[in-house]
């Protein structure tokens, strides 16, 4: 019975119906499932509902067998996390567009009929006012996907850098029941919004979950959308998941607290008289007295100069207004656990 489903996945046969008929017609396919004679539709749809528990170990498992062979063609792209949301569309009332179109429709006659300015948005008015689920079933959830409205199971993807598919969880009742944590708030009027909020609430679940069943394996890197820029997020992958690096895009702009020196749209150092001239980052691993781990910035016209009686280099600023009295010019230490977010593991706009 697995052979015959992996076969419609393989063809891309939509329907059960379609696959028997496949069956039916083809010796050779039927040879290959080990069918003596074809099933009907029935024990197809059992198969499925008393195995799937099995059928999900079956995955899980394959997880685990493919690790080996992704490490084998890319370690770089295999040790690399992708996740993302994504749903698949019910066959529901809801889905109908006369049913979306029919609502957009009243609330533009009603911005009309009172003169509402464009402020007024009956598209996010609309969305609003639908129900946030399937009246035919719970799970079966609004979402805003590729610009259109639709009422979809959701589910998180895990894929590695390699484009390969490592873990598919969706949000049903058991996983929230599983993850109390996770507070179901009340939609709002953006869509977008709504969207960022339901990514970066499943994000760690997941995560850890996948963990738990994966034990052997141990990404390095994580790649998230810009719904993952929270500093609590940062925390949990850095140091709690362990990933080295996490490259996920920035939602607003960097600041440092009591910093001296202002910050570009990547994080990096500027120089206090030219915010246009930022700081060259020099290779130092840990402070020298606390040894606590740092990135060192130093003046954007420094350069190192030779004595030959000393055989020694130094340090020397040629910068016409000199921001300090130090001969060396500005040096500018930042502790990238205290913000991970600015620095979560790598230098933002770097080539890395």
């Amino acid at each position: 019975m697995i052979s015959s489903l992996i076969l419609q996945r393989i063809f891309s046969i939509p329907t059960d119906a379609l696959l028997i008929i496949f069956l039916k017609y083809s010796q050779e396919l039927r040879d290959f499932c080990g069918f003596l004679k074809v099933p009907d539709s029935s024990k197809f749809t059992r198969f499925k509902q008393d195995f799937l528990l099995d059928l999900q170990s079956m995955f899980d498992n394959l997880v685990d067998m493919t690790e080996p062979i992704c490490q084998q063609i890319d370690e770089n792209l295999a040790s690399m996390t992708i996740f993302d949301t994504s749903g698949i569309e019910a066959f529901v009332t809801e889905n109908n567009p006369k049913y979306a179109n029919r609502i957009i429709k009243q609330l533009k006659n009603f911005k009309k009929a009172c003169n509402l300015d464009e402020s007024y948005d009956p598209y996010k008015a609309a969305y609003g006012s639908m129900p946030t689920h399937a009246s035919a079933n719970p799970t079966i959830q609004q979402m805003y996907i590729n610009g259109h409205f639709c009422y979809a199971f959701k589910f998180g993807i895990i894929t590695n850098g390699l484009g390969i598919v490592r873990d598919i969880s969706f949000y049903n009742k058991n996983f929230i029941t599983a993850h109390p944590d996770i507070i179901i708030e009340k939609k709002s009027y953006s869509p977008d919004e709504d969207k960022s909020l339901a990514d970066s609430k499943a994000l760690i679940p997941v995560l850890k979950d996948f963990f738990k069943k994966h034990p052997l394996i141990n990404p390095k890197t994580f790649l998230g959308d810009a719904a993952f820029d929270s500093i609590q997020i940062y925390r949990d992958l850095l140091l709690e998941l362990k990933f080295d690096k996490a490259y996920i895009p920035l939602k607003t702009r960097l600041t440092l607290e009591n910093a001296d020196c202002p910050l570009n749209k990547d994080g990096i150092p500027c120089c206090p008289r030219d915010s246009s001239l930022q700081m060259k980052r020099e290779d130092s691993k840990s402070h020298l007295r606390s040894r606590i781990p740092t990135m060192k910035f130093v003046c954007p016209k420094m350069k190192w100069i030779y004595n030959k009686e000393t055989k020694k280099s130094k340090r020397v600023t040629q910068c016409e207004n000199p921001c300090t009295n130090s001969k060396c010019g500005r040096m500018f230490y930042i502790y990238p656990e205290k913000n991970l977010r600015a620095y979560p593991g790598t230098t933002r706009g770097s080539q890395e």
